[in-house]
């Protein structure tokens, strides 16, 4: 088994994103390792030690992705018995050429709080986005639907709290998730009143009555909530008051939460902040 470092003298995130971009088209088992904040020589020393010993221990070069802005730091990670990545290596000559202008590397730019006021707007629009879906996850608070940009509906226990934090902290986007419970009458399902005046923006979640079930499981084992005739009603039910009320809506079982929130944003055309 591979071990795949992420390493960067920042949070590694763009490390990490264009590793597991990479990584991801090929069918093999590794041990992920992020290694943020690297920025001094003696950090480095530190890292290359780690991945030393990774290399000792299992026999197979490590996988590096690393991104730094201090050429004597990435030189001792390149120094190590690991196998070096750094996208950067290929796309900025190119790109300053195009542009007709040098590149200015400054560690952290890519994900800090800089002093460019549009940069701390958005910053700012982002914490807004993740404190209101906290205030409106699963239901909590059903008076501020008309701040949502929107509402995730589903069963319990199918993405809908972590797809909303997602949605927020990525993208800005302020959402707010409701569940439906058996307090809404599965036997007769019918989207509830609070949501009707808020139907433009509800989208709703659906999962795999199998994977559902594994899921309860782990939270209330043996119990009705969690057993397969439960879960495969509670889905059929709703599923039938998506397509009724046609209300857009998406299988999730086989996505990730990252793809569950891109699969929302391209059927919804919600506007994406950048940050």
């Amino acid at each position: 088994m591979r071990t795949i470092f992420y390493i960067s003298d920042g949070t590694a995130l763009t490390a990490e994103a264009f590793g597991k971009a990479m990584l991801s088209m090929f069918p093999l088992k590794v041990i992920h390792k992020t290694l943020a904040f690297v920025d001094t020589i003696e950090k480095a020393e530190l890292a290359v030690n780690k991945i030393n010993q990774a290399y000792q221990e299992s026999g197979e070069r490590p996988i590096i992705f690393h991104t730094f802005v201090s050429i004597d730091i990435k030189r001792v990670i390149t120094s190590s018995k690991g196998s070096c990545y750094d996208f950067l290596d290929y796309f900025v000559a190119p790109l300053s050429k195009e542009l007709n202008m040098a590149a200015q590397p400054k560690t952290h730019r890519t994900h800090g709080i800089q002093e460019n006021n549009d940069v701390r707007e958005n910053y700012d629009f982002r914490i807004d986005a993740v404190n209101y879906t906290l205030a409106n996850d699963d239901g909590s608070n059903v008076s501020d639907y008309d701040e949502a940009d929107i509402i995730l509906l589903g069963v319990s226990r199918t993405g809908k709290t972590p797809t909303s934090l997602y949605l927020a902290l990525h993208y800005g986007i302020k959402a707010a998730n409701y569940p439906l419970t058996e307090d809404d009458n599965m036997e007769n399902l019918q989207l509830p009143k609070v949501l009707k005046p808020f139907r433009h923006k509800i989208y709703g979640l659906t999962l795999d009555p199998q994977r559902l079930h594994e899921i309860r499981s782990k939270r209330r084992e043996g119990s009705r909530y969690a057993s397969m005739q439960q879960c495969r009603y509670e889905l059929q039910e709703v599923e039938k008051m998506y397509r009724r009320e046609a209300i857009p809506f998406l299988d999730s079982t086989r996505f990730s939460v990252e793809e569950i929130a891109a699969k929302i944003l391209a059927e919804t055309n919600l506007e994406r902040h950048r940050f």
